[in-house]
């Protein structure tokens, strides 16, 4: 299931995505629930990997939970067959720590099994075993895509819209995020009013937090980064930007143009998405360094947060985009 049909399936399905029944596997080790045994919480044993120098190449490399989301209940495809053990956000960080040697994370809005306070404390002290640090959280919620979402004509879905992600904003403060993504749902390029009235009632909430309201290139507008560029003027604001996605485009000539617009509004991090790989571990369906070298023109600073999609093993997948952002 890629992103876009999961977005599809939320805005449709009305079902809360805290997963609740996960709440249970909230204890130590990584090697969570074995795939088919529903929520037992039946351990594997962690194997101890052997110290190694941390590599300071890697402070600025980020991984997404979205890379494993057939390994999260919530958002596992039916059509997914590999075979592994499930995972649960509480082990998330000391996971990627452990396999990776990064200490970036995304946490999706899904991947939470719960929004409580007790909870939340939970992840805060797994991120500090981890010495990891929470950058962004990308807010897949069912108000964001139903109907027009925080674009739509009728100010009443807008400000439920508004009201949902508010939350979000509370959660990565509580987490010490930086920021947290909200996409505009089904934008009007005629009246980007209703857009903008949105996203100013979301950075007025996230200003006085110190939290960046961040929009990335997907769906309908991934190809129109110009729209994007006029909602954040339209803000007007320090506090909104964008999350450039390495993939997110129809062709070469739409990718370009599209990070060249919205690299100089990248505010905390962006999407080094990964799609499919060559024997030789080049990303094969865009122009992988050209992305990175648009990103380095226009001075961003931010993290590069790994988004895998492609094919087969996530976890080898991650590996080939880690290897493909150290070249």
């Amino acid at each position: 299931m890629n992103r876009r049909d999961f977005l599809a399936w939320l805005a449709t399905s009305g079902v809360a995505a805290s997963a609740s029944a996960w709440a249970a596997v909230s204890g130590p080790g990584w090697g969570l629930i074995p795939a088919g045994q529903g929520t037992s919480t039946r351990r594997r044993a962690r194997t101890q990997a052997p110290h190694k120098p941390h590599n300071a190449r890697l402070d600025r490399v980020g991984i997404s939970s979205w890379s494993f989301r057939d390994y999260f209940q919530s958002t596992r495809a039916p059509s997914f067959k590999l075979s592994g053990p499930m995972l649960a956000l509480l082990d998330f960080p000391e996971m990627i720590a452990e396999q990776y040697d990064v200490h970036n994370l995304e946490f999706v809005a899904p991947h939470f099994a719960s929004t409580e306070p007790a909870y939340l404390q939970e992840i805060k002290a797994k991120l500090l075993i981890a010495r990891s640090r929470l950058v962004n959280i990308p807010v897949d919620i069912k108000e964001i895509w139903t109907e027009g979402g925080l674009s739509d004509p009728k100010a009443e879905v807008r400000d439920a819209a508004v009201e949902a992600s508010k939350k979000w904003i509370d959660i990565a403060k509580t987490l010490g995020a930086r920021s947290v993504r909200c996409d505009p749902g089904k934008v009007n390029p005629d009246d980007l009013g209703p857009t903008v009235d949105s996203y100013r009632k979301l950075v007025a909430y996230g200003k006085p937090k110190g939290i960046y309201v961040i929009i990335e290139n997907h769906g309908e507008i991934a190809d129109h980064a110009e729209l994007l560029v006029k909602i954040f003027k339209g803000v007007g604001s320090e506090f909104i930007g964008a999350l450039p996605d390495f993939g997110n485009f129809s062709d070469e000539t739409a990718r370009e143009r599209g990070l060249t617009l919205l690299f100089p509004y990248a505010k905390t991090v962006c999407h080094a998405k990964g799609l499919e790989f060559d024997a030789a571990g080049n990303e094969t369906k865009f122009d992988f360094p050209k992305c990175v070298a648009i990103s380095k023109k226009a001075g961003y600073k931010g993290v590069y947060s790994i988004e895998y999609e492609g094919p087969g093993d996530p976890y080898t997948g991650v590996h080939a985009v880690v290897a493909e952002l150290l070249k």
